[in-house]
């Protein structure tokens, strides 16, 4: 009657080890990168300064279009107001190039804002992952030791409960601690690859701002210089012109004398002629 006994009590407990494995819950799918209303706002933010930009970009076009037929024309024409025209083209080229330029440095900047949103969503999703596969670590424990303590008998339950209990805490605890700790070598990673970037995005940013300071520079001597030219050349020119009226009144003067000269002479014989009738 023991021996029976005995076997009935196994099958009860495999039986009751089979329903129990039957309902373990699945697995913890993997954790989904939700967009945070940071990433949405930078996303936002980004997609209207490139939206901008390529409107810039067409009207730094068609200011250069203009800018050229307004410098060909002044080419062919010697009238000042198409001078003036081209000039004006050429600073409205100029300037809407740098509002280009300084919608450029803010589309980087949005761009670099949006990576950063992006990267704390991922790292905020991988810690969900993370503490989900915790979750599911003491929940396969927990289920595991419900079924070990099945076959365990009724007088060492107590003391085989907090004995088992004490060892899933210390796994419960390797884990998440070994979690964290991958977690913390990855955002480090992380962050000494975001400051690198930023050193080689402000390195570019000061090379650009020099280069561009010394074009600046090269067509501000330039155009001084052609100025100065023009001023010169000018100059020469109203000197030439004053000379050559100078000489032009000259002769005319030098021509005029002879004339006044024979005409004295006449006047005299005329009366003479007149005086002997």
């Amino acid at each position: 009657m023991a021996k029976v006994a005995k076997k009935t009590a196994k099958k009860t407990v495999k039986r009751t080890v089979k329903r129990k494995v039957a309902t373990r819950k699945p697995a913890a799918a993997k954790a989904k990168v939700a967009v945070s209303p940071a990433t949405a706002r930078a996303q936002t933010a980004l997609d209207k300064l490139l939206k901008d930009l390529a409107a810039q970009a067409k009207t730094v076009a068609a200011a250069r279009k203009k800018a050229a037929a307004a410098k060909k024309k002044a080419s062919k024409s010697k009238k000042a107001a198409d001078k003036r025209s081209a000039k004006a083209a050429a600073n409205a080229v100029s300037k809407a190039a740098d509002k280009a330029k300084a919608l450029r440095a803010k589309v980087t900047t949005a761009k670099q804002n949006l990576a950063t949103a992006k990267k704390a969503d991922a790292a905020k999703a991988a810690k969900a992952a993370a503490q989900a596969k915790v979750d599911d670590l003491k929940a396969k424990l927990a289920a595991k030791a419900e079924a070990d303590l099945a076959k365990a008998m009724k007088t060492f339950k107590a003391k085989w409960e907090a004995k088992r209990k004490a060892a899933d805490n210390k796994k419960v605890k390797a884990a998440t601690t070994k979690v964290a700790a991958k977690l913390k070598a990855a955002e480090k990673k992380e962050k000494a690859k975001a400051a690198a970037a930023a050193k080689k995005a402000a390195a570019k940013a000061k090379a650009a701002e020099k280069k561009a300071a010394a074009k600046a520079r090269i067509a501000e001597r330039k155009a001084a210089a052609k100025a100065k030219a023009a001023e010169k050349k000018a100059a020469a020119k109203a000197r030439a012109a004053a000379k050559k009226a100078a000489a032009k009144a000259k002769v005319k003067k030098a021509k005029a004398k002879p004339k006044a000269k024979a005409k004295a002479r006449k006047a005299p014989a005329k009366r003479r002629v007149a005086r002997k009738k």
